[in-house]
């Protein structure tokens, strides 16, 4: 993900809170000065949840247990939480033609992404692997009514895609219900807002995360935002250059035909799904996010740039997207 950090210093009446985890930087705005003490501890309460829920990383989080109880391909029982973590990832795949496919996790920890990234970071060893397909997001089977998910033997689900996302409109619609201020949650670019003033939330829009000399930025007045691309997230393999965006058709780095894509959605998770299946797709991105009505921009390796479905020239035109990535 690579938003740069969202600007509120210059907006009176607003406070902004930053810190960092998962290896991603965490900025948190609240319209009421006065909250963001307490809009802090709601953020915390929701990324330490969700991380017991759904970290691949940890070997005590829920989505381990089930990786562990389902080696027997039986049914597995799981919370609310994780079922609604899978469904919301099965439905991106959904959406996406399989683009955006939660079954990667094996050919993640084939490129060495097995740990938390600052781990990762430094290269690992090892050589790349022969491209083979991932199990696939059809073979995953989630029983709602029962509250149980099904995965073939081996299968290994990284919810990357999705989980930072959903937990980013987690956190925003409840500070916001709770405590009744206008909100923005970044978790590295991911954006959810709730609230915002009129002239929205001012985002700086770059190719790194924290990147301070951008001078781009869009003003988001409600829904989400994400940015896309692979300049945070990449290591070496044995000296072979590796990156976390995967094309399910080969269990490897998908080759960028862009730098980075942002997309605003009504959601979180929707704009980070289609900015996920977007830098996946590659030259048929553009036509895909025109065909869904989803404001964005992609930015190729040469830095020129294109965009689709009215994203905004500067931070004077905010955009207000309610729509969902699946209404054409």
């Amino acid at each position: 993900m690579s938003n740069v950090a969202v600007t509120s210093e210059r907006t009176t009446g607003q406070a902004l809170y930053r810190t960092s985890i998962w290896s991603t930087r965490v900025d948190l705005v609240v319209t009421d000065p006065g909250q963001v003490v307490a809009a802090t501890a709601i953020l915390r309460q929701e990324l330490d949840h969700v991380d017991r829920v759904a970290s691949r990383f940890r070997t005590d989080s829920e989505i381990s247990a089930l990786h562990r109880a389902a080696r027997t391909g039986e049914d597995v029982r799981v919370s609310a939480d994780l079922l609604e973590a899978i469904s919301l990832a099965l439905r991106a795949a959904s959406l996406t033609d399989g683009a955006v496919d939660p079954t990667v996790g094996s050919a993640m920890c084939r490129l060495g992404y097995d740990r938390d990234f600052s781990l990762v970071a430094p290269g690992q060893p090892g050589t790349l692997p022969e491209p083979a397909p991932v199990p696939g997001w059809r073979s995953v089977a989630v029983d709602a009514g029962r509250s149980t998910v099904s995965l073939p033997t081996g299968t290994v689900l990284d919810l990357g895609a999705t989980a930072k996302a959903w937990v980013a409109d987690r956190a925003s619609a409840a500070i916001g219900a709770r405590l009744g201020c206008g909100v923005l949650v970044s978790l590295g670019g991911d954006v959810s807002v709730q609230g915002a003033p009129d002239c929205g939330f001012s985002v700086g829009i770059a190719d790194i995360c924290g990147d301070a000399s951008s001078t781009r930025a869009v003003a988001i007045r409600s829904g989400g935002l994400a940015t896309s691309g692979v300049g945070n997230r990449h290591w070496l393999l044995g000296g072979h250059p590796v990156h976390h965006l995967l094309d399910p058709a080969t269990g490897l780095p998908v080759d960028a035909v862009w730098k980075t894509v942002s997309v605003a959605a009504g959601s979180c998770v929707d704009a980070n799904t289609a900015s996920t299946a977007a830098m996946v797709k590659g030259e048929a991105a553009p036509a895909w996010l025109e065909g869904r009505h989803l404001p964005a921009r992609l930015v190729r390796p040469d830095d020129s740039t294109v965009t689709v479905a009215g994203w905004p020239a500067d931070v004077a035109d905010p955009i207000s997207h309610e729509g969902e990535i699946g209404r054409p």
